[in-house]
Protein backbone atom coordinates (compact mmCIF):
# COMPACT_ATOMS: atom_id res chain seq x y z
CA UNK A 1 0.00 0.00 0.00
CA UNK A 2 1.14 3.39 -0.71
CA UNK A 3 0.54 6.54 1.30
CA UNK A 4 1.08 9.72 -1.27
CA UNK A 5 1.70 13.06 0.51
CA UNK A 6 1.55 16.63 -0.95
CA UNK A 7 4.60 18.31 -1.24
CA UNK A 8 2.77 21.87 0.23
CA UNK A 9 3.83 20.40 3.75
CA UNK A 10 7.52 20.78 3.28
CA UNK A 11 7.03 24.24 2.27
CA UNK A 12 5.07 24.77 5.82
CA UNK A 13 7.96 22.81 7.59
CA UNK A 14 10.84 25.14 5.89
CA UNK A 15 9.08 28.17 6.79
CA UNK A 16 8.61 27.20 10.13
CA UNK A 17 12.35 26.01 10.68
CA UNK A 18 13.55 29.32 9.80
CA UNK A 19 12.91 30.32 13.14
CA UNK A 20 14.51 27.08 14.86
CA UNK A 21 11.11 26.51 16.36
CA UNK A 22 10.31 22.63 14.66
CA UNK A 23 14.12 21.87 14.73
CA UNK A 24 13.84 20.84 18.31
CA UNK A 25 10.44 20.38 18.77
CA UNK A 26 9.82 18.19 16.13
CA UNK A 27 12.01 14.66 15.99
CA UNK A 28 12.67 11.02 16.28
CA UNK A 29 14.87 9.54 17.84
CA UNK A 30 15.61 5.54 17.16
CA UNK A 31 15.98 2.87 19.74
CA UNK A 32 18.24 1.30 17.66
CA UNK A 33 20.03 1.67 13.91
CA UNK A 34 20.75 -1.32 13.84
CA UNK A 35 19.26 -4.96 14.08
CA UNK A 36 20.05 -8.36 13.52
CA UNK A 37 17.33 -11.09 13.98
CA UNK A 38 17.15 -14.50 13.07
CA UNK A 39 14.80 -15.82 10.24
CA UNK A 40 11.39 -17.05 11.50
CA UNK A 41 11.66 -14.93 14.95
CA UNK A 42 10.03 -11.82 15.62
CA UNK A 43 11.35 -8.27 15.85
CA UNK A 44 10.58 -5.25 17.37
CA UNK A 45 12.00 -1.76 15.50
CA UNK A 46 10.81 1.03 17.69
CA UNK A 47 11.07 4.91 18.06
CA UNK A 48 10.61 7.93 20.02
CA UNK A 49 8.93 10.85 18.47
CA UNK A 50 7.89 14.17 19.76
CA UNK A 51 5.41 16.75 17.97
CA UNK A 52 4.01 20.31 19.01
CA UNK A 53 0.88 20.10 16.92
CA UNK A 54 -1.26 17.21 16.77
CA UNK A 55 -0.33 14.19 14.51
CA UNK A 56 -2.46 13.52 11.34
CA UNK A 57 -0.76 10.49 10.03
CA UNK A 58 2.05 7.92 11.42
CA UNK A 59 3.13 4.52 10.01
CA UNK A 60 6.08 3.12 9.10
CA UNK A 61 7.71 2.65 5.94
CA UNK A 62 10.89 1.24 3.35
CA UNK A 63 12.53 3.64 1.43
CA UNK A 64 13.44 1.18 -0.98
CA UNK A 65 9.65 0.00 -1.96
CA UNK A 66 9.33 4.11 -2.07
CA UNK A 67 9.48 6.40 -4.92
CA UNK A 68 8.77 9.93 -6.24
CA UNK A 69 6.16 10.43 -8.67
CA UNK A 70 7.01 14.00 -9.79
CA UNK A 71 4.86 15.81 -7.72
CA UNK A 72 4.96 13.35 -4.76
CA UNK A 73 6.22 10.71 -2.90
CA UNK A 74 4.66 7.01 -2.56
CA UNK A 75 5.92 5.35 0.55
CA UNK A 76 4.98 1.76 1.27
CA UNK A 77 3.15 0.88 3.95
CA UNK A 78 3.91 -2.79 5.35
CA UNK A 79 0.92 -2.87 7.50
CA UNK A 80 -1.62 -1.80 5.40
CA UNK A 81 -0.19 -3.94 2.19
CA UNK A 82 -2.80 -6.90 2.41
CA UNK A 83 -0.07 -9.60 1.53
CA UNK A 84 2.22 -8.72 4.78
CA UNK A 85 -0.32 -7.27 7.45
CA UNK A 86 -0.03 -10.38 9.11
CA UNK A 87 3.11 -10.14 9.65
CA UNK A 88 3.65 -6.45 10.42
CA UNK A 89 2.29 -4.83 13.24
CA UNK A 90 1.69 -0.70 14.21
CA UNK A 91 2.29 -0.79 18.38
CA UNK A 92 1.88 2.38 20.36
CA UNK A 93 1.66 1.32 24.33
CA UNK A 94 2.49 4.76 25.18
CA UNK A 95 2.51 7.87 23.81
CA UNK A 96 5.26 9.48 21.87
CA UNK A 97 6.87 6.04 21.38
CA UNK A 98 6.16 3.55 18.27
CA UNK A 99 7.28 0.00 17.35
CA UNK A 100 6.99 -1.88 14.29
CA UNK A 101 6.34 -5.47 15.19
CA UNK A 102 8.02 -8.02 12.31
CA UNK A 103 6.98 -11.49 12.84
CA UNK A 104 7.88 -14.61 10.88
CA UNK A 105 10.54 -12.94 9.65
CA UNK A 106 11.99 -13.49 6.13
CA UNK A 107 14.95 -12.71 4.52
CA UNK A 108 12.99 -10.47 2.08
CA UNK A 109 12.38 -8.39 5.31
CA UNK A 110 16.33 -6.89 5.66
CA UNK A 111 15.92 -3.23 4.85
CA UNK A 112 16.01 0.01 6.16
CA UNK A 113 12.50 1.27 8.23
CA UNK A 114 12.02 4.47 8.79
CA UNK A 115 9.33 6.23 10.73
CA UNK A 116 7.20 9.09 9.57
CA UNK A 117 4.84 11.36 11.26
CA UNK A 118 2.67 14.40 9.84
CA UNK A 119 1.06 17.06 11.49
CA UNK A 120 -1.16 19.90 9.70
CA UNK A 121 2.24 21.74 9.55
CA UNK A 122 5.05 19.99 9.77
CA UNK A 123 6.10 15.89 8.29
CA UNK A 124 9.56 14.16 9.40
CA UNK A 125 10.72 11.41 8.18
CA UNK A 126 11.35 10.77 4.28
CA UNK A 127 15.48 11.90 4.37
CA UNK A 128 16.46 10.91 7.71
CA UNK A 129 17.82 7.15 8.33
CA UNK A 130 16.04 5.08 10.10
CA UNK A 131 16.54 1.20 11.52
CA UNK A 132 18.28 -1.33 9.23
CA UNK A 133 17.44 -4.31 9.86
CA UNK A 134 19.52 -7.54 8.58
CA UNK A 135 17.41 -11.19 8.62
CA UNK A 136 20.10 -14.06 8.54
CA UNK A 137 19.22 -18.15 9.19
CA UNK A 138 20.37 -19.38 12.37
CA UNK A 139 22.32 -21.93 10.56
CA UNK A 140 24.09 -19.93 7.90
CA UNK A 141 25.42 -17.43 10.73
CA UNK A 142 25.96 -20.19 13.94
CA UNK A 143 27.99 -22.05 10.98
CA UNK A 144 30.82 -19.30 11.08
CA UNK A 145 30.93 -20.21 14.60
CA UNK A 146 32.55 -23.68 13.58
CA UNK A 147 34.39 -22.40 10.95
CA UNK A 148 35.51 -18.81 11.54
CA UNK A 149 34.99 -16.01 14.69
CA UNK A 150 31.45 -14.46 14.16
CA UNK A 151 31.61 -10.55 13.12
CA UNK A 152 27.92 -10.23 12.94
CA UNK A 153 25.80 -7.65 15.27
CA UNK A 154 23.85 -11.05 15.79
CA UNK A 155 26.68 -12.08 17.50
CA UNK A 156 28.01 -9.45 19.66
CA UNK A 157 31.83 -9.65 19.34
CA UNK A 158 33.10 -10.57 23.50
CA UNK A 159 29.76 -12.68 23.75
CA UNK A 160 30.27 -15.58 26.20
CA UNK A 161 27.20 -17.28 25.79
CA UNK A 162 28.60 -19.90 23.48
CA UNK A 163 27.90 -23.34 23.82
CA UNK A 164 30.32 -26.05 21.79
CA UNK A 165 29.40 -29.50 21.04
CA UNK A 166 31.74 -32.34 19.84
CA UNK A 167 29.60 -35.32 18.51
CA UNK A 168 26.43 -34.35 20.46
CA UNK A 169 28.10 -33.56 23.65
CA UNK A 170 28.69 -30.36 25.24
CA UNK A 171 33.09 -29.73 24.89
CA UNK A 172 33.25 -28.24 28.91
CA UNK A 173 34.81 -24.93 29.14
CA UNK A 174 34.25 -23.24 25.86
CA UNK A 175 32.17 -20.37 25.13
CA UNK A 176 33.54 -18.08 22.97
CA UNK A 177 32.52 -17.68 19.43
CA UNK A 178 35.78 -18.91 18.05
CA UNK A 179 36.66 -23.01 18.32
CA UNK A 180 40.54 -23.68 17.84
CA UNK A 181 41.03 -26.98 18.64
CA UNK A 182 42.25 -29.72 16.21
CA UNK A 183 39.12 -31.37 14.23
CA UNK A 184 39.20 -35.39 13.46
CA UNK A 185 37.18 -36.40 10.34
CA UNK A 186 35.01 -38.64 11.97
CA UNK A 187 33.69 -36.01 14.68
CA UNK A 188 30.90 -33.87 14.37
CA UNK A 189 31.20 -30.30 15.72
CA UNK A 190 28.63 -28.10 16.37
CA UNK A 191 27.41 -24.75 18.42
CA UNK A 192 24.58 -23.11 20.00
CA UNK A 193 23.43 -19.82 20.78
CA UNK A 194 20.51 -18.07 22.81
CA UNK A 195 18.76 -21.41 22.41
CA UNK A 196 19.67 -21.97 18.50
CA UNK A 197 21.94 -24.97 17.86
CA UNK A 198 23.73 -24.81 14.26
CA UNK A 199 24.12 -27.85 12.61
CA UNK A 200 26.73 -30.09 13.09
CA UNK A 201 30.06 -29.58 10.79
CA UNK A 202 32.02 -32.95 10.45
CA UNK A 203 34.50 -35.08 7.83
CA UNK A 204 33.31 -37.06 5.17
CA UNK A 205 32.34 -40.61 7.61
CA UNK A 206 30.53 -42.62 4.77
CA UNK A 207 31.48 -42.89 1.10
CA UNK A 208 29.79 -45.08 -1.56
CA UNK A 209 29.05 -45.47 -5.45
CA UNK A 210 26.03 -45.74 -6.32
CA UNK A 211 25.36 -46.81 -10.09
CA UNK A 212 22.03 -46.15 -12.17
CA UNK A 213 20.43 -47.87 -13.56
CA UNK A 214 21.07 -50.18 -11.44
CA UNK A 215 20.46 -53.34 -13.27
CA UNK A 216 21.95 -54.47 -16.94
CA UNK A 217 24.42 -52.72 -17.92
CA UNK A 218 24.43 -52.68 -21.70
CA UNK A 219 27.08 -51.58 -24.44
CA UNK A 220 25.91 -47.78 -25.77
CA UNK A 221 23.26 -47.03 -22.48
CA UNK A 222 23.93 -44.19 -20.43
CA UNK A 223 25.35 -44.64 -17.03
CA UNK A 224 25.66 -42.78 -13.97
CA UNK A 225 27.77 -42.99 -11.21
CA UNK A 226 27.26 -41.34 -8.03
CA UNK A 227 29.73 -40.34 -5.41
CA UNK A 228 27.08 -40.33 -2.14
CA UNK A 229 28.90 -39.26 1.20
CA UNK A 230 27.71 -37.87 4.39
CA UNK A 231 29.66 -34.72 5.16
CA UNK A 232 29.09 -31.01 6.43
CA UNK A 233 30.06 -29.04 4.51
CA UNK A 234 29.31 -31.08 1.47
CA UNK A 235 32.88 -32.86 0.34
CA UNK A 236 33.96 -33.12 -3.60
CA UNK A 237 34.91 -36.13 -4.86
CA UNK A 238 37.84 -37.41 -6.95
CA UNK A 239 37.12 -40.46 -9.27
CA UNK A 240 39.34 -43.28 -9.84
CA UNK A 241 39.35 -46.48 -12.45
CA UNK A 242 41.37 -48.88 -10.89
CA UNK A 243 44.61 -46.82 -9.73
CA UNK A 244 44.11 -43.95 -12.29
CA UNK A 245 42.48 -40.93 -11.40
CA UNK A 246 39.45 -39.73 -13.51
CA UNK A 247 38.50 -36.71 -12.37
CA UNK A 248 38.45 -34.14 -9.51
CA UNK A 249 35.02 -31.92 -8.94
CA UNK A 250 32.55 -30.74 -6.54
CA UNK A 251 30.08 -32.48 -8.84
CA UNK A 252 29.42 -36.32 -7.48
CA UNK A 253 28.36 -37.76 -10.85
CA UNK A 254 30.68 -39.23 -13.04
CA UNK A 255 28.59 -39.83 -16.21
CA UNK A 256 28.85 -42.20 -19.26
CA UNK A 257 26.82 -40.78 -22.26
CA UNK A 258 27.59 -44.04 -24.34
CA UNK A 259 29.37 -46.52 -22.41
CA UNK A 260 31.37 -49.04 -24.18
CA UNK A 261 33.17 -52.52 -23.43
CA UNK A 262 36.25 -51.05 -22.41
CA UNK A 263 34.44 -48.74 -19.93
CA UNK A 264 33.95 -52.16 -17.67
CA UNK A 265 36.14 -52.07 -14.19
CA UNK A 266 36.38 -51.78 -11.12
CA UNK A 267 35.49 -47.81 -10.21
CA UNK A 268 36.08 -45.77 -6.98
CA UNK A 269 35.80 -42.45 -5.25
CA UNK A 270 37.11 -39.83 -2.62
CA UNK A 271 35.34 -37.57 -1.03
CA UNK A 272 36.82 -34.80 1.23
CA UNK A 273 35.88 -31.45 2.48
CA UNK A 274 38.25 -29.56 5.44
CA UNK A 275 37.67 -31.66 8.41
CA UNK A 276 38.55 -35.18 6.49
CA UNK A 277 38.59 -37.54 3.73
CA UNK A 278 37.16 -41.06 2.87
CA UNK A 279 37.50 -43.11 -0.20
CA UNK A 280 34.73 -45.57 -1.32
CA UNK A 281 34.65 -49.24 -1.78
CA UNK A 282 35.30 -50.46 -5.96
CA UNK A 283 32.34 -50.63 -7.88
CA UNK A 284 32.93 -52.83 -10.97
CA UNK A 285 30.81 -51.88 -13.92
CA UNK A 286 30.33 -55.26 -16.20
CA UNK A 287 29.17 -53.99 -19.52
CA UNK A 288 27.54 -56.62 -21.53
CA UNK A 289 27.97 -56.64 -25.43
CA UNK A 290 27.68 -59.02 -28.27
CA UNK A 291 30.33 -60.84 -29.85
CA UNK A 292 33.21 -58.80 -32.15
CA UNK A 293 33.90 -60.42 -35.29
CA UNK A 294 35.52 -63.47 -34.93
CA UNK A 295 38.79 -64.19 -35.58
CA UNK A 296 39.63 -68.13 -37.00
CA UNK A 297 42.78 -70.06 -36.95
CA UNK A 298 44.37 -72.97 -38.41
CA UNK A 299 46.35 -75.86 -36.82
CA UNK A 300 49.10 -76.75 -38.00
CA UNK A 301 49.54 -73.93 -39.88
CA UNK A 302 52.19 -74.86 -41.97
CA UNK A 303 51.36 -76.73 -45.43
CA UNK A 304 48.94 -79.73 -44.25
CA UNK A 305 48.76 -83.10 -46.10
CA UNK A 306 45.50 -84.84 -47.58
CA UNK A 307 44.60 -87.44 -44.50
CA UNK A 308 46.14 -85.65 -41.62
CA UNK A 309 43.93 -83.95 -38.93
CA UNK A 310 43.15 -80.73 -39.40
CA UNK A 311 42.23 -77.95 -36.10
CA UNK A 312 39.77 -74.88 -36.71
CA UNK A 313 39.46 -72.25 -33.77
CA UNK A 314 37.09 -69.18 -33.21
CA UNK A 315 37.98 -66.74 -31.04
CA UNK A 316 35.18 -63.35 -30.49
CA UNK A 317 35.09 -60.95 -27.51
CA UNK A 318 31.70 -60.85 -26.06
CA UNK A 319 29.92 -60.38 -22.52
CA UNK A 320 28.87 -62.34 -21.77
CA UNK A 321 31.29 -65.42 -23.18
CA UNK A 322 29.92 -66.11 -26.98
CA UNK A 323 28.41 -69.60 -27.74
CA UNK A 324 30.32 -71.25 -31.31
CA UNK A 325 28.59 -73.00 -33.55
CA UNK A 326 30.36 -74.15 -36.70
CA UNK A 327 28.89 -74.78 -40.40
CA UNK A 328 29.85 -75.91 -43.52
CA UNK A 329 28.47 -73.18 -46.54
CA UNK A 330 25.46 -75.44 -48.73
CA UNK A 331 24.76 -77.96 -45.58
CA UNK A 332 22.18 -77.50 -43.18
CA UNK A 333 22.97 -79.08 -40.04
CA UNK A 334 25.79 -77.73 -38.37
CA UNK A 335 29.28 -79.43 -38.12
CA UNK A 336 30.76 -79.00 -34.61
CA UNK A 337 29.60 -77.04 -31.32
CA UNK A 338 32.29 -75.34 -29.48
CA UNK A 339 35.33 -73.33 -30.07
CA UNK A 340 37.04 -75.86 -31.74
CA UNK A 341 36.18 -77.79 -34.81
CA UNK A 342 38.63 -80.79 -35.53
CA UNK A 343 38.85 -82.77 -39.06
CA UNK A 344 40.16 -85.98 -38.15
CA UNK A 345 41.49 -87.01 -41.49
CA UNK A 346 40.75 -84.15 -44.18
CA UNK A 347 40.10 -85.36 -47.57
CA UNK A 348 39.26 -83.62 -51.06
CA UNK A 349 35.71 -83.85 -50.09
CA UNK A 350 36.04 -81.97 -47.08
CA UNK A 351 37.45 -78.93 -49.36
CA UNK A 352 34.80 -75.96 -49.22
CA UNK A 353 33.63 -72.87 -47.21
CA UNK A 354 33.27 -73.35 -43.50
CA UNK A 355 32.05 -70.37 -41.29
CA UNK A 356 31.86 -69.73 -37.02
CA UNK A 357 28.79 -68.13 -35.89
CA UNK A 358 29.88 -66.66 -32.37
CA UNK A 359 26.50 -65.70 -30.60
CA UNK A 360 25.80 -64.55 -27.05
CA UNK A 361 22.65 -62.97 -25.48
CA UNK A 362 23.40 -59.32 -26.80
CA UNK A 363 23.85 -60.93 -30.51
CA UNK A 364 25.78 -62.85 -32.84
CA UNK A 365 28.71 -62.24 -35.62
CA UNK A 366 30.55 -64.92 -38.13
CA UNK A 367 33.31 -65.55 -39.71
CA UNK A 368 34.36 -67.67 -42.73
CA UNK A 369 37.27 -70.10 -43.86
CA UNK A 370 37.94 -71.36 -46.98
CA UNK A 371 39.79 -74.57 -47.28
CA UNK A 372 40.94 -76.77 -50.23
CA UNK A 373 43.49 -79.53 -51.02
CA UNK A 374 45.63 -79.21 -54.54
CA UNK A 375 48.17 -81.95 -54.81
CA UNK A 376 47.89 -84.07 -51.58
CA UNK A 377 47.83 -80.21 -49.62
CA UNK A 378 45.76 -77.87 -48.10
CA UNK A 379 46.02 -74.65 -49.00
CA UNK A 380 43.83 -72.33 -46.63
CA UNK A 381 42.01 -69.02 -47.51
CA UNK A 382 40.49 -66.51 -45.00
CA UNK A 383 37.71 -63.76 -45.53
CA UNK A 384 36.59 -61.60 -43.24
Amino acid sequence: VAVSLSPDLLIRKQKKLSSGYYQYCNRVNYTERRICAFKGSSVNISCTYYHTDPVVSKFWFRPDRSYWLGTHFLLWDPSKDSQHADRFQLLEREKGRSTLRISDLRKTDSAEYRFKFTTQSFQWGNISPGTTLTVTVQAERLHECVTDKCNSSCFPSGHSSFVWYKNEEEILGESSSLYTKYADGPDSYSCAYEGHRSNPVYGPNTSVVLMTPSGMIVEGDSVNLTCSSDANPAAKHTWYKGNQTLLASPVSIYHFTAISSEDSGNYSCKSENQYGQITSNSRFIDVKYAPKFPSVSVSPSAEIVEGSSVTLTCSSDANPAANYTWYKEGEDSSKALGQNFTITEFRTEHSGSYYCNAQNSRGQHRSTLHLITVASELEVFEWF
